[in-house]
């Protein structure tokens, strides 16, 4: 026991992400189930000095307390919550049919095999009993009881027989579902479809349900979007109530509005924004004052003032949390109405805002900042593409209030990184696409001069107005509020990552999050254009953990702030509608609002962010193998951009990415090596490594599985 303390002392600032913070104030809990701590004692028993740290503390017994690992004795003081020999956690199912359950309660994840799931399915919230044997370091169990649903209705094929049919389920389901022919709503045999499960009988091996839906013909973009959406539970379209209500929205703003607000119709304004865009979220203005100083307002569509609380648009809102982008289409967080008309900040008409407005010097330092409800007048639409000819020639429509801003911006961005921002651009996939929806090409995107204007003045908005509700004297004071937050990276991770570029001839220092991020950033400076830039940048990407909203604030590791949230997209993201409100009501003195009110709508928006990008990189992938669907036996160059245990992933030179299955190395009997992210040969020693350039033959395009299969190419 003491040499377990001993150990625990030794601990560092780098060492304790909130992920492992968690393992770790548990790991205490364990040792003496009996007892209880508060923050400074788990502080003293974890050798945690560091303020950061402890704050973390505070937040990992809220969390834990939430998830009922933990409950509260008394004020600050906490126990382990008893449970015998069971742990809670969430069903993570792999291809071979068996489950991981993946658990705070213990350091790794809970094998349970297929037969032990009890009908348990992926993401489902479960209470696993555990067997008193670890097999190899591992822990194994059984589903005593599924405590909450993850999903009811799947999306799937039709398969039809004489007497009745089956729904075969898209993506990691592991069952397909038994669907009497009465209760087929009309679909036909190969046709795709929404099904809800109505029963499981306990010994049978697929539940029974019924069709809700009938989506279209396999193979119809309108039919594969939409079967997209609904695998992810993401709608398709607003109810018609939620339409006649965003109708009713008048276009005019009444003069007793406008008198309520600061007027700033009179100063220059504009707004830069995709060339398709409809939606405008933002816009820039530029004065300069007396003094010298710029005056720079970020203005921020009003959606709050038209999307009230309890209405059926602001339930509908909030549910939807996020607008989802397709790789062909938008589908909005708002009805049309408001997206595109009443709220857009188009060019020539009065719009209402919500305002951040900063003076700055010429080395864009803030000297005075001002946030509250404004009237303004968009002078220009300009597109991305029109604001970087401005900023690459010098010439065009407003050309000094553009060159400035990017002038400031650019100061901006130097002092960002200089305090700890990463700096990790990634180049978005973009398809040409005709009427019927088929990609005729695929190009890439990447951020330019214009694109890094507009983020930047955006990061000060969000930073500034997260600073001046979060940044109080003590945490007693503190009000609630959303932010946008970043763990830090998970160490191991790390150090596997550095472990991997050691071999290219790259490190990273790990002693404080500093350090790290401006030696990541070198790093990444260094790739620049050489072939390992790819995987080395999307392994940075993936030791940083995911940001989230929360209104339990541990900052933004990835932008190196203490304090950030999301204010300025209300349009897209319901998180910013909540920010909004709560600016206007503690700007006009008003209580702390309802932490777990808001906190409970954090999480929902976090889940419903990450079903909205899970959607979209489906889409992209459904386009990728419908656009080298007609390539099969051709060869291409490419690069392996992932290992695993079934196989190589091979990323060609058009970004598409398809998998070299494992039977198709034929030549060895291969291992996958976790730590040195390869294959190798067990008699030859060959080896497949991360990072290898290929060449790889077309094999298999899986419209319906959204893959495509390769074998290696020799020449």
């Amino acid at each position: 026991m003491v040499k377990k303390k001993k150990n625990r002392k030794k601990k560092t600032y780098q060492t304790f992400n909130k992920k492992r913070l968690k393992k770790a104030v548990l790991n205490v809990f364990y040792e003496d189930p009996q007892k209880t701590y508060n923050y400074k004692q788990l502080a003293a028993a974890l050798g945690v000095k560091d303020p950061e740290i402890k704050k973390l503390i505070n937040v990992v017994l809220e969390e834990l307390a939430e998830n009922e690992n933990l409950e509260q004795v008394q004020r600050g003081k906490f126990k382990l919550k008893s449970r015998g020999g069971y742990i809670c956690g969430r069903v993570e199912l792999q291809p071979q049919g068996f489950a991981y359950i993946i658990s705070e309660e213990v350091d790794q994840p809970v094998l349970v095999s297929q037969r032990n799931l009890n009908h348990a399915m992926e993401g489902d919230k479960v209470r696993v009993y555990l067997y008193a044997r670890r097999k190899k370091h591992q822990f194994e169990g059984e589903v005593s009881e599924i405590t909450e649903r993850a999903k009811t209705t799947f999306v799937g094929t039709v398969e039809r027989s004489r007497n009745f049919a089956f729904l075969v389920p898209v993506g990691k389901v592991g069952f397909d579902i038994f669907i009497p022919n009465e209760k087929l709503n009309g679909a036909k045999d190969g046709q795709k479809a929404i099904a809800e499960i109505t029963e499981w009988p306990g010994r049978s091996k697929s539940p029974f349900g019924e069709v809700i839906e009938v989506l279209g013909d396999v193979g119809n973009n309108e039919t594969e979007m939409h079967a997209i959406l609904a695998e992810f539970d993401l709608p398709i379209k607003f109810p018609n109530n939620v339409l006649k209500a965003a109708e009713r929205i008048p276009l005019e703003i009444p003069e007793e509005e406008i008198k309520n607000r600061r007027d700033m119709r009179g100063v220059t304004t504009f707004t830069i924004d995709p060339h398709d865009a409809k939606d405008f979220d933002d816009a820039l203005s530029i004065k300069k004052l007396d003094n010298g100083f710029w005056e720079i307002g970020i203005h921020i569509a009003d959606v709050s003032h038209y999307v009230q609380p309890n209405t059926i648009l602001d339930d509908e809102a909030h549910n939807r949390a996020t607008s989802v982008y397709l790789v062909d289409r938008v589908v909005p967080m708002l009805p049309e109405k408001l997206s595109n008309g009443v709220c857009s900040l188009r060019p020539n008409e009065d719009k209402l805002c919500f305002s951040a407005v900063f003076m700055l010097n010429d080395e864009a330092e803030v000297q005075k900042e001002w946030f509250g409800r404004t009237v303004i007048h968009s002078d220009r639409r300009f597109t991305y593409e029109e604001a970087q000819d401005i900023i690459e020639t010098g010439e065009g429509d407003l050309k000094d209030e553009v060159l400035l801003l990017d002038g400031l911006a650019k100061k901006l961005r130097g002092k960002r990184f200089r305090e700890g921002s990463l700096a990790f651009d990634r180049i978005e996939v973009k398809f040409e696409i005709d009427e019927i929806g088929r990609p005729l090409s695929v190009y890439f995107k990447e951020s330019k001069d214009s694109n890094k204007l507009i983020e930047e003045f955006m990061l000060l908005a969000n930073k500034r107005v997260a600073e001046f509700i979060g940044k109080v004297k003590s945490e007693k004071q503190a009000k609630t509020f959303v932010y946008r937050i970043h763990d830090r990276p998970d160490p191991d991770k790390l150090d596997s990552f550095n472990y991997f570029i050691k071999k290219f001839g790259y490190g990273i220092q790990t002693t404080n999050p500093k350090t790290i991020a401006q030696t990541m950033n070198k790093l990444m400076n260094d790739v620049k254009g050489k072939s390992e830039q790819n995987v080395i940048e999307t392994l940075a990407i993936r030791s940083m953990a995911k940001a989230e909203y929360s209104t339990r604030n541990i900052g933004h590791y990835g932008l190196g702030f203490d304090f950030y949230s999301h204010f300025t997209s209300p349009i897209r993201r319901y998180p910013d509608v909540m920010v909004h409100r709560l600016l206007e009501r503690y700007l006009d003195g008003g209580r702390s609002a309802n932490a777990q009110k808001y906190e409970d709508m954090c999480k929902h928006s976090s889940e419903m962010e990450n079903r909205a990008a899970n959607a979209e990189r489906s889409s992209i992938k459904y386009k990728q193998v419908e656009f080298m669907k007609d390539k099969i036996g051709e060869v291409f160059e490419g690069v392996i951009s992932g290992v695993t245990d079934w196989g190589i992933y091979v990323e060609l030179e058009n970004k598409c990415e398809g998998l070299v299955p494992v039977r198709e190395l034929d030549d060895d009997f291969y291992i996958f090596d976790e730590k040195n992210y390869c294959l190798v040969g067990k008699h030859s020693n060959n080896t497949y490594q991360l990072g290898e350039n290929v060449t790889v033959e077309i094999l298999r395009a899986n419209l319906e599985r959204k893959q495509l299969d390769f074998k290696l190419f020799d020449h």
